[in-house]
């Protein structure tokens, strides 16, 4: 198999890898302390053998997690999407996480990077993400643009896969979480206070089995924190979002993912209409974008050191 592009940024403090071919993605996002590395997200050192879901961090565009019925229907039309991975029912995350994109700057500690994509379906976009390390933390910002000719719903997303221990601990605050089917797809929303075990408003554990919900209601902020790694990890976006996805397949796995998205799952088809459920009604030549910042701690030199080291 060819080898494939990787591009690294550094900052001194810590180091990412991003794979072009592979959707843009991150292979690594590392911290360099004291001359080793410390992942802060899921590595994968060998991206030329992989698929996109090993790697580190996905990109989502122009749509996150999955849409029903093969399509959608807007301003009078059927907009049909195909199925885009085997063994999967329905289309899921766009088609950015799947594309090659093309690197148009890079700098030491940031690059940019661009996808015209011809679909899928009905899509015609141009999405554009930055990748920045500061500090130590990193900075992903994404947007689409609408380069089709009629307005469409647009959404974004990303999809960080990060390492889980027996102490891996989640801080998100929400209000309401959004119970799935068998096909993955919502099955009505319930306060967050009568699922106790799924209410990560203070530091909690995940739960030891299956998760892989939709949480709403969410201030935009977010921690996460491995005690028997010495090390935290600050999430923050921007604009604010409201909705998270937390997925693991359970206690065995050696990750869990947890997704800063701007729309609810299948918000295409959803009651309430796509704007009420996150989605971006966009003209053509109308972007949106979000942004979000990655900031790790390490404590494995005490606080005042930590806060020095990243």
């Amino acid at each position: 198999m060819p080898r494939r592009e990787i591009l690294t940024i550094s900052d001194g403090i810590a180091e990412a890898a991003i794979v072009p071919e592979l959707g843009a993605a991150l292979a690594w996002y590392d911290l360099m302390i004291a001359g080793r590395r410390e992942p802060v997200f899921r590595a994968c050192r060998n991206p030329s053998q992989a698929h996109p879901f090993d790697l580190a961090l996905n990109l989502l565009v122009p749509w996150s997690n999955r849409i029903s019925d093969g399509g959608f229907a807007f301003e009078g039309e059927f907009r049909r999407l195909e199925p885009n991975l085997p063994g999967e029912a329905f289309p899921i995350h766009g088609n950015g996480f799947s594309s090659a994109w093309t690197v148009v700057a890079a700098q030491p500690s940031s690059a940019v990077l661009t996808l015209a994509s011809p679909g899928p379906g009905p899509f015609r976009y141009e999405s554009r993400v930055t990748y920045a390390l500061e500090g130590g933390a990193l900075t992903v910002r994404l947007s689409a643009r609408n380069t089709g000719r009629k307005a469409l719903p647009y959404g974004l997303g990303l999809h960080p896969w990060l390492p889980r221990t027996t102490q891996t601990q989640l801080q998100a605050k929400s209000e309401r979480v959004v119970l799935e089917d068998s096909g993955h797809l919502p099955a009505g929303e319930v306060d967050i206070r009568s699922r106790q075990n799924w209410n990560f408003e203070t530091p909690r554990r995940l739960p030891n089995t299956w998760i892989n919900n939709a949480f709403l209601g969410w201030d935009g902020h977010g921690a996460i924190l491995w005690p028997d790694r010495a090390l935290s990890l600050e999430i923050s976006t921007a604009p604010v979002l409201s909705t998270y996805i937390v997925y693991s397949p359970g206690s065995d796995a050696h990750f869990f993912c947890f997704e800063p998205v701007t729309h609810q799952v299948d918000a295409h088809n959803l009651p309430g209409g796509m704007e009420a459920n996150g989605l971006v009604v966009l003209k053509p030549g109308q972007e949106c974008a979000m942004s979000c910042r990655f900031a790790p701690r390490s404590y494995a030199f005490g606080a005042d050191e930590a806060h020095r080291t990243a």
